[in-house]
Order: C-alpha cells, then structure tokens, then sequence
C-alpha cells in the first residue's frame, strides 16, 4: 500500500485524535452492553443495537466539529459498495462485534479510522471491556503504532506452524467461498491454532501489537479494517489481498501478517477447495 505524503507531525495528530473521538465514543457504547438493548437485524445474521447508532451519532458530531467538510464513511447507514472518497476521510465503525456486543461478549471495540486516497492511514480503537486502546500511524518517513500507550510492533513468528491467527466469518455463510468454512479448515491443519473472536478490528490490532502472528478473512468492509490496518503498517506488517496481490480495503478479502508468515498463510489459504474470491 502506498503510504500518505502527509507529514508526521499531522499523521500523529490524526491518530490521538481518532484515539480520543475512539474513546468518547466508548462512552456512550459502554453505557448498554449487557443493558438489554433492543437488537434488529438489518440482513439475516447481521444485527444493530440502538447503541450502535447512538455511539456513531456521537462519532459523526465530533468529527463534524473537529474536521469541518471532511467526509466520513461509516457503518450505520453507509454504503458498502461506495466509491471511497479522494484525499482526506474518516472511516467509522461504532461498534466492531456487535453480536458480541449484543449477547455480553467483551470482545468488541469503537473504530475510527483515517483514508488518505482510499489507503489506511492513521486510526485509533478502544476495545472497553478488555481495557485496551491502539493507536497509531503509517506515513512516508515511517510510523507508530501504540497498545495502552506503550509502543508496539509485530510478532518475530517465521513459521506457519508455530503461528497463532485469527480469521472470521460473514453475515452470510449460505455458499462458499464466500462463506470461509474450506479456508479456515486448510490453516487451521497448517497453524498452531485459530481463533475465531468475532471483531475484525480487534483481530487486526492484535497482529499489530503482536498477540496474532496472522489474520485473514472474506468480505470484510472498509469501516471494519481501516484504523487496525493502519496501525498493522506503522507496526512492521503487511497486508495483501487473499491471492497476495495489492490489497484493496474496500473489497473485503484480505490477509495481515507480521511479513515474515505472509506467503505461508497465502499458499495455506490459496489450498482450500473454493477459489480466491478477487471481486
């Protein structure tokens, strides 16, 4: 991915800024999990909480008082299959996991992200009920990416079998290859283990800060990944799209790694007996 021409100074701006929006946006999330929110399903198996809209309303006023006239694509409302703006946007996802969310499952997390030309720039996340934040960025000159303040990089993982990864499953799971099911059967053979925790955000983050050695999934939107994989690139990984190729956000297939397990995990996930979705 190319990285932004924007200055450091500005990118670190970005992100305490995306860390802070991230947090007050917590704040009105925290306030329903496990309160017994109502639940709607906006597709079959794809579900919305009131606070889910209210955590992006407080998102969308803060950075409309922030950063006047700069767009926004978010979760609630948006539209998966929009062109991403040119130049300077925020990416929004009020709440990562909200099935989790839903049914008083700690793993969820406020994700505010920075686009510069449709590429991840800078994001900062506030995962609540772990009492962990990431922040950081990835420019020209370099980048940083930070775990409860403190700076944190990629795991030194070399071997496949020796990686711990992560990956996740769509909304809709009715037909492969969409549905992951032959992907996650061919690593899991390969790797030390799989988890499946149910926020693509959080996934991400942890193969930031080194907890994952590797991370892929299908059909993924680009409020879902923007902030982490920023914070993956400032930390020393990679990211490439599921047949290796340049990775496109918007699209959804990818796979993150700390660089060193990325060809094996895109062979492992290249075996499985559906086709690398390219669309």
């Amino acid at each position: 991915m190319p990285a932004s021409a924007l200055p450091r100074r500005e990118l670190s701006r970005l992100a305490a800024d995306c860390l802070e929006v991230a947090e007050r946006g917590a704040a009105v999330a925290r306030r329903g999990f496990r309160a017994h929110a109502a639940i709607r399903e906006k597709s079959a198996h794809d579900l919305v909480t009131p606070f889910d809209e209210a955590t992006q309303a407080e998102l969308l006023a803060i950075l409309a008082d922030r950063h006047p006239g700069v767009p926004v694509v978010a979760e609630e409302g948006g539209d998966p299959n929009g062109a991403l703006p040119r130049g300077l946007a925020f990416c929004v996802d009020p709440i990562d996991g909200t099935t989790n969310f839903a049914h008083g499952h700690p793993v969820w997390a406020v994700s505010v992200g920075v686009l510069f030309d449709g590429e991840p720039i800078a994001g900062g996340l506030v995962a609540p009920c772990l009492a962990t934040t990431w922040h950081g960025y990835h420019g020209a000159d370099g980048g940083l990416a930070m775990r409860n303040g403190e700076r944190c990089s990629v795991s030194e993982t070399t071997d496949l079998d020796r990686a711990l990864l992560a990956t996740g499953f769509p909304p809709d799971r009715s037909q492969g290859p969409y549905d992951n099911f032959a992907s996650f059967v061919a690593v899991k053979r390969r790797a030390r283990a799989v988890r499946r925790c149910g926020s693509a955000a959080i996934d991400i983050a942890f193969v930031a800060d080194g907890t994952y050695d590797g991370y892929w999934e299908r059909r993924l939107h680009i409020w879902d990944s923007t902030a982490a994989a920023a914070l993956v690139l400032a930390a020393g990984g990679r990211i490439t799209a599921l047949d290796g190729g340049p990775a496109r956000l918007e699209r959804g297939h990818i796979v993150v790694t700390n660089g060193a397990i990325h060809d094996q995990l895109v062979a492992a996930v290249a075996s499985d007996p559906g086709p690398i979705v390219k669309d």
